[in-house]
């Protein structure tokens, strides 16, 4: 690790798959794990190429029953390219670097161009001082959404010969890598052909078993320094390619490029997949052509996504970024596509979309509004869906899904395997109705950031008032409390899924579903009074919404219960009854236990006894509303919230959660630092190394987790510095850490781009660069504003001094 670059010496295979994670390349179309070319998947190795939305689902069967699981698919292998030395009467084994022949490996992954190289020095049998040197690298192109290539130089010391080199696209491939998914079915693809046009240039085309989503790929191999080649093609039912042999000169490089292109029936502008690949393939430029366009295309990126932060935090916020808008790249505004909780980069969660953009969309909303927007449009066309789903399950508006795939149905699985009983169990997680006020509250804070008043007065009204609708139709009335009740959910915390004995899941009054159903109602009330009058009386009516429906919503949304215990929130209606565990003989006996449901239930006992809690619940409420909301959410429910009660609540939470999640680490640091909390470091240290240090313990090798990362660049944006986007204004709040408290950022608010903030020396500043834009509100510590383009202003802190400079 290095400022730009992350490095890895030496090979371990027992590492592999982690940095086959963590090296994935993308663009937001497609990515591929950075798994090496001449492998193939097994127990080390697992290369997977992903594009955005291509979804697939199979049936299996599953203890005793048949279920049917959505997957992201596994599309076709572009990356084979396998070489072996020719011996004077054989060809000796395809090299692999588990074959006890490699002397050297180094692998660096370039963020600022977007590139993965490898250094391989591989032994040549023959006598001593004999090998064969490897330098490696790829691209998936930033600028070309289908395009990606693969550069490789080999040098021969210490002997002159044969080598040959085999470069394919196989279709041979399973959605097969994560290990708890082995029972379920993973053959994803079907229909494969091949050929090849030219001597240099070969295809494969197949579809997908069940949404019959067809898939081409081409691929163009040529050497380009050294040779001649002699080359001979390679078809097989599966696989096309070429098998080159070319003699190598002692000490004289040979370069091999092979430049790929891959599209879908999925993709617009285009009459057929394959002849699109075909084209695009055959036009595009040789490697060092398209590394200059794509580290140009990665340019402008990381302009709008500059980031300042010293050290090691630093380093590793620039690899979530990375990530990040590698996944979810100004490409996405052109797709049909969710925010994929563990990215493009693996099979995990089955490539599903949970709830993960209320922790990304902060962060695009002022960099990249535009993939905002349309990722909140798949939620929008997938609007009827969640209407229909509501309707099934016996109420009014819109029910989203807590998982989603391709259309917006369900995809929950109903049975879990507990990898460490091995015993499939019931899965009541869809009851995470919350979903759907995440959606509701991400559609206001875009609005809110990117002052889009004619998303809101549209396609956001409508999902607003639908989701509003849900928590109406779901709240009944209890007598005995004189309050509206919403029974029978799960909430965040996932720990607990029902009652201790109970003979049906769900828990009655989760305080973040209440408090958050309460904000949406609000919401819609007031978005019904924003909206211009034709528009108002056009929407109303179409949705049949009349004026005894929306006093329904304000009444609700001022009597919502929230239940209280011993001085602070509880979690749900009981929670405060169960039993408390003792935390220090588990750790005692099991080490980490950040799964402690697994080890409860592998003990045949359930978290539903206990005070316990995966990950941040409550203490979300902190997460989402700055403290000035919070209280005035609290209060409008007929509630006191002051320091003094959310200081013991999260003194109380924090005891009892085991965080098994990389979000829990997330929210803690966020609330704590809010706080002002001196253990507030503690908790974003640990989201901070999540990934990099896989400190869920092997869960990163199968996907990063996307949310936590993309958290992890939103708590320097909003946490550390307070900022919010209501009424109309940038307003900072700062509260930096001992630990970070010189850092600096631009963002694109309005029609302002690249404004910047910068923190340190007891000083925010605001630059707006010139331009013909009016001035930009700006309100810090109390302090009103405004800043013209081309001006910098200054606004002095309470805090802890450091250095600062303008950005």
């Amino acid at each position: 690790m290095a400022g730009w670059t992350w490095e890895y010496e030496g090979y371990d295979p027992q590492e592999e798959r982690l940095r086959e994670a963590l090296c994935t390349l993308g663009n937001g179309y497609f990515a591929t794990r950075g798994a090496a070319p001449e492998t193939s998947a097994g127990p080390v190795h697992y290369p997977g190429t992903y594009a955005a939305g291509c979804y697939n689902r199979l049936l299996s069967d599953v203890a005793g029953r048949q279920v049917e699981n959505e997957d992201l698919v596994n599309l076709p292998n572009w990356l084979p390219l396998r070489f072996r030395v020719r011996g004077d009467a054989h060809a000796l084994p395809w090299f692999t670097p588990d074959d006890g022949s490699l002397l050297a490996h180094r692998q660096v992954l370039d963020l600022r161009g977007g590139t993965l190289t490898r250094h391989l020095r591989v032994r040549v049998d023959g006598g001593p001082g004999r090998e064969l040197r490897v330098v490696q690298k790829r691209l998936v192109h930033m600028g070309d959404p289908h395009v990606a290539a693969l550069r490789t130089e080999f040098t021969a010391i210490g002997w002159s010969g044969a080598l040959e080199i085999e470069s394919a696209l196989d279709g041979d491939v399973t959605n097969a890598g994560v290990n708890r998914y082995r029972d379920l079915a993973g053959s994803h693809l079907t229909r494969l052909h091949t050929g090849m046009i030219d001597p240099s240039t070969c295809w494969l085309r197949c579809r997908t078993v069940t949404s019959d989503v067809r898939i081409a790929l081409a691929a163009r191999t040529r050497v380009t320094v050294g040779g001649p080649a002699a080359s001979h093609p390679l078809r097989e039912p599966s696989r096309a390619g070429q098998w080159l042999t070319v003699d190598v000169t002692d000490g004289m490089p040979l370069v091999v490029e092979k430049t790929v292109a891959l599209y879908t029936s999925r993709d617009p502008a285009i009459s057929d997949p394959s002849l699109a690949a075909l084209d695009n393939v055959q036009r595009a430029a040789d490697f060092p052509g398209l590394l200059a366009t794509h580290h140009a295309a990665w340019q402008r990126l990381w302009r709008r996504a500059e980031l300042q932060v010293p050290g090691q935090a630093g380093d590793i916020l620039r690899l979530h970024t990375f990530h990040l808008l590698q996944t979810l790249s100004p490409h996405t505004a052109e797709l049909d596509v969710g925010v994929p909780a563990r990215g493009l980069h693996g099979e995990a969660y089955r490539g599903h979309v949970f709830w993960d953009e209320l922790f990304v969309l902060p962060y695009l909303n002022l960099h990249f509004p535009e993939v905002s927007r349309a990722l909140l449009d798949y939620r929008y066309r997938r609007l009827p869906q969640a209407c229909r789903a509501a309707v099934a399950a016996g109420r009014a508006g819109a029910m989203y899904p807590w998982q989603s795939g391709s259309d917006g149905r369900e995809e929950t699985q109903v049975l879990h395997l507990n990898p460490r009983s091995g015993r499939w169990l019931p899965d009541h997680s869809r009851l995470q109705h919350h979903v759907g006020s995440a959606v509701a509250y991400n559609v206001w804070r875009y609005c809110e950031a990117a002052g889009d008043t004619a998303y809101l007065h549209t396609r956001g009204a409508e999902m607003v008032l639908q989701v509003a609708r849900f928590w109406s139709s779901a709240a009944t009335y209890d007598p005995a409390l004189d309050r509206y009740r919403i029974r029978g959910v799960v909430g965040p915390d996932e720990y607990h899924d029902g009652y201790p004995g109970a003979a049906y899941p769900g828990l009655n009054d989760n305080a973040y579903t209440n408090v958050t159903a309460a904000w949406v109602l609000a919401r819609g009330v007031e978005l019904t009074q924003l909206l211009p009058t034709p528009r108002r009386r056009e929407l109303l009516e179409q949705l049949e919404i009349d004026a005894g429906e929306l006093d329904r919503w304000r009444e609700i949304s001022r009597r919502l219960h929230v239940p209280f215990h011993a001085d602070v929130v509880s979690q749900f209606e009981g929670y405060g009854d169960l039993a408390e565990i003792d935390w220090a003989a588990y750790r005692a006996r099991y080490g980490d236990i950040r799964r402690l449901d697994r080890i409860l239930e592998d003990e045949n006992d359930t978290p539903n006894r206990y005070q316990i809690s995966k990950q941040a619940d409550v203490l979300m409420l902190g997460y989402l509303f700055s403290p000035a909301e919070l209280t005035a959410l609290f209060q409008q429910l007929g509630h006191i919230m002051n320091e003094d009660l959310w200081r013991s609540t999260v003194d109380y939470y924090l005891r009892r959660t085991a965080h098994g999640s990389t979000l829990s680490s997330l929210v803690h640091g966020w609330v704590l630092t809010r706080a002002g909390r001196q253990d507030a470091w503690e908790h974003c240290l640990e989201t901070l190394k999540g990934d990099v240090a896989d400190t869920q313990g092997g869960t990163t090798a199968e996907g990063i987790h996307l949310g936590a990362m993309a958290g992890t660049l939103d708590l320097v944006q909003r946490g550390l510095t307070g900022l919010e986007t209501r009424e109309d204004a940038l307003r900072f709040d700062p509260a930096p850490l001992p630990e970070l408290s010189d850092f600096g950022y631009r963002l694109r608010y309005r029609g302002h781009w690249d404004i910047g903030v910068r923190v340190g020396g007891g000083r925010l500043l605001v630059t707006v660069p010139v331009s013909e834009q009016r001035p930009v509100p700006v309100v810090c510590a109390g302090q009103s504003m405004k800043v013209s383009p081309g001006e910098t202003r200054e606004c002095v802190l309470d805090v802890p001094s450091g250095d600062c400079s303008a950005p």
